[in-house]
């Protein structure tokens, strides 16, 4: 039987990525001798991590239509055009047996040149409110994997299969809280506040941070703190005995461990790492995302009672009182905990690939 072809794209961010590299490792683990080929944009940090993660890539000349008047929008009916045809070479050149698209602008060229050329195709949908490529593709593919419920109100109900997000497969396996005490040389007798803003770092939680850090020191919380490479130059400086600073943390599953309380952004893949982890958490979702993706995924959440959501305009006015009364509670950390563990999808992508495995037939 002849070696199965999977072609994968999505890029732009992150949260895009690392699902479609997840996706890919559980069907290499599945089909050895399988071909892989990633398609993005071609200035896009995809271009990077793909290859680092061991797969081939081809970029097309794409990029997304600005909310603002813009020069660059001029341009997107001729990158669009240009995408489209790329597309269509690459598929009769590589001859997949399923397209799979995790979103992201270049996932929409290469999708919908598949579904024209009867290949299977499969996307994947990680926040509470779908995004634009997926909703224009949904049309048109066979499966829509899904992370949150109530996902019908923007793709046909028969086509979604509710799988949640791929996450890191180090968060499976179990880490001691001593274990994570003693890696970052915490205090066992104190409670632990993990700060997390995302790579970059997040301006308004550092900021939020740093003014409540005689808040921190007053309630007797040592903090493990992401600035973000960003602002290590602005917060490095605000480390002490029980306050670390750190412009990304390596070991997620150590910080995770260890912490006792988590303040988060509420990117979708983050959120599902929270899920799965299972500690009381704060979201401060970011403002600036398209279609205010952060703030409904973590709605999703705190409306399950399963986490507190503040925005970034009430922190100023709510943050001490919300998080004292937290802290304070453990019956409150419990029934967050208990909740929020209720929602993982620990089988993500092994569910999803499933879905992939049943389109081959039809290929």
């Amino acid at each position: 039987m002849k070696p199965k072809k999977f072609i994968i794209s999505g890029g732009g961010t992150g949260g895009h990525i690392y699902p479609a590299i997840a996706i890919a490792n559980e069907l290499k683990s599945r089909f050895a001798d399988a071909e892989f080929l990633f398609v993005g944009a071609q200035d896009r940090m995809e271009m990077e991590r793909v290859p680092q993660a061991g797969y081939k890539i081809k970029g097309l000349w794409i990029s997304g239509l600005q909310r603002s008047l813009s020069l660059q929008n001029l341009a997107f009916p001729l990158k669009l055009v240009s995408s489209l045809s790329k597309s269509q070479r690459i598929l009769r050149q590589f001859k997949p047996d399923v397209a799979i698209g995790t979103g992201g602008y270049a996932s929409a060229p290469l999708l919908r040149m598949a579904a024209m050329r009867n290949i299977p195709c499969l996307i994947q949908e990680q926040n509470s409110h779908a995004g634009i490529t997926n909703k224009w593709l949904s049309g048109k593919v066979q499966k829509i994997c899904v992370a949150y419920e109530g996902m019908g109100a923007f793709f046909p109900s028969e086509k979604i299969k509710l799988t949640g997000n791929p996450v890191r497969q180090d968060l499976l396996t179990t880490i001691s809280k001593e274990e994570a005490i003693s890696f970052f040389n915490l205090k066992k007798e104190k409670k632990t506040l993990l700060v997390l803003g995302g790579s970059l770092g997040a301006r308004r939680i550092n900021e939020l941070i740093e003014k409540s850090l005689p808040f921190f020191a007053k309630h007797k919380l040592q903090v493990i703190w992401q600035c973000g490479k960003f602002y290590e130059e602005t917060y490095k400086n605000k480390g002490s005995e029980t306050v670390q600073i750190h412009a990304f943390l390596n070991r997620m599953d150590m910080a995770y461990a260890a912490a006792d309380f988590i303040i988060s952004r509420a990117g979708a893949l983050s959120v599902s790492e929270l899920c799965l982890v299972g500690k009381p958490v704060v979201f401060i979702p970011s403002p600036n995302v398209a279609e205010d993706h952060q703030t409904k995924n973590a709605t999703a959440i705190s409306e399950k009672n399963a986490a507190l959501l503040i925005s970034e305009s009430e922190l100023d006015s709510s943050f001490e009182n919300n998080f004292l009364e937290l802290i304070a509670s453990e019956e409150k950390q419990n029934t967050l905990s208990e909740n929020i563990k209720k929602l993982a999808k620990p089988n993500a992508t092994k569910d999803i690939v499933e879905e992939i495995e049943k389109l081959l037939k039809m290929s």
